[in-house]
């Protein structure tokens, strides 16, 4: 402690090589963007690798881990300008300060009541996705190992056979047991999910409530090294018309809305959460961009919620938090035409479209941030 404080001091008073050779430093930004480049991609495929995930320690091509990597290092090449990390941080207080909106909350629609009603039910949902140790870490810092083994049900694993079978999910089925625990419901309700994951994809939980006549969808946020991934792919990409596709053509949605969309194209979203969204839409419903005049689809929720099966004209609502919650977001939008009743209800989403897209989405996103519950604009 006593070395790292006589360092941090010298560096202050003396400042760093960078600020001492600026003259120099300031004709290789290209070269120093390179350098950090190459720092960033191996700390983090070193890091990765101590977490178990040998696969990204050799890659031959361009992955998700140098798309992080390349953001990182254009993001701290500001040193080869000679800016100082004083002045660095003086700089995102700046910003921080001026980026809140004066008209956040005032230009913002309150949800109705049902809909809070209804938010605060689902909440448990979106937070029982988190069935890693997470979630017991924050509840039981001291305790959370015990906790998180009791609620995975590895001390009785003789009752595994109780849970259902979910994508990626340990021999004695953990994460299914850890889920419906966490939400106080019994194993037939959970009809599929998935735990593992790859590049830009998300787990989620497919529950069906019958005495809500709804089927919920819980996308779970960031928990994993793969999410911290996909919250790091954050340069922003076109949204392609099929992305839209589901709000544009839906015969749901006011003209007027429809018109401000098209007379603002292009749109831009998070690329790492529309990958993720992209993912789950085809999980879950299937066959993206095979739409048809009546709008049919083989998937997993037609199967469930098409006419004559067994939850025909049931409400879908999806829900998630952070990260789960954006993703949650971008996968209403494109499910939103197939079904009329769906919701989602996004618990402190992560910034994922633009502002156009955001407003044409209120009437069936309603976000909540903090202790309010309010519609997706914001």
């Amino acid at each position: 402690m006593i070395m790292a404080c006589l360092v941090a001091l010298v560096q202050c008073f003396a400042g760093s090589d960078v600020v001492n050779w600026r003259s120099y430093y300031a004709t290789k930004d290209n070269a120093w963007k390179a350098h950090y480049l190459e720092v960033f991609d191996n700390g983090m495929r070193e890091a990765l690798c101590c977490l178990g995930r040998v696969r990204y320690l050799s890659v031959l091509e361009e992955d998700e881990v140098y798309s992080v990597a390349r953001l990182l290092g254009d993001l701290v090449a500001y040193r080869a300008s000679g800016t100082g990390h004083l002045e660095l941080l003086a700089g995102l207080a700046l910003l921080q300060r001026h980026g809140q909106s004066p008209r956040s909350f005032e230009d913002s629609m309150e949800a109705p009541d049902g809909l809070i009603q209804e938010a605060a039910a689902l909440h448990k949902f979106a937070e029982a996705a988190y069935t890693g140790p997470l979630l017991d870490f924050g509840r039981n810092p001291f305790l959370f190992p015990c906790a998180w083994l009791y609620r995975q049900g590895l001390l009785a694993p003789w009752a595994r056979n109780r849970w259902p079978i979910l994508d990626g999910d340990n021999w004695w089925r953990g994460h299914a047991a850890a889920f419906l625990k966490h939400v106080n419901l019994t194993p037939e309700v959970l009809r599929r999910g998935r735990v593992n994951q790859a590049k830009c994809e998300a787990a989620y939980f497919i529950v069906v409530l019958h005495h809500l006549r709804s089927v919920v969808v819980a996308v779970r946020g960031t928990e994993t090294p793969e999410d911290l991934i996909t919250d790091g792919l954050c340069k922003e990409c076109i949204l392609s018309a099929e992305d839209l596709h589901g709000l544009m053509n839906s015969s749901h949605v006011h003209p007027d809305v429809k018109l401000s969309v098209e007379s603002s194209f292009p749109h831009y979203g998070h690329s790492g959460i529309l990958g993720a969204a992209q993912d789950l839409f085809r999980q879950i419903d299937g066959n993206p961009g095979d739409y048809d005049a009546e709008c049919k689809s083989s998937g997993f929720l037609s199967s469930l919620l098409g006419a004559g099966c067994e939850c025909d004209g049931y409400d879908v609502r999806i829900v998630g938090h952070s990260l789960g919650g954006a993703i949650a977001a971008l996968l209403g939008i494109k499910l939103y035409r197939r079904y009329r009743n769906l919701h989602v209800f996004a618990y402190g989403p992560l910034p994922c479209v633009d502002a156009v897209v955001a407003d044409a989405c209120s009437e069936f996103v309603t976000s909540c941030n903090y202790c309010t519950v309010t519609r997706y604009q914001n």
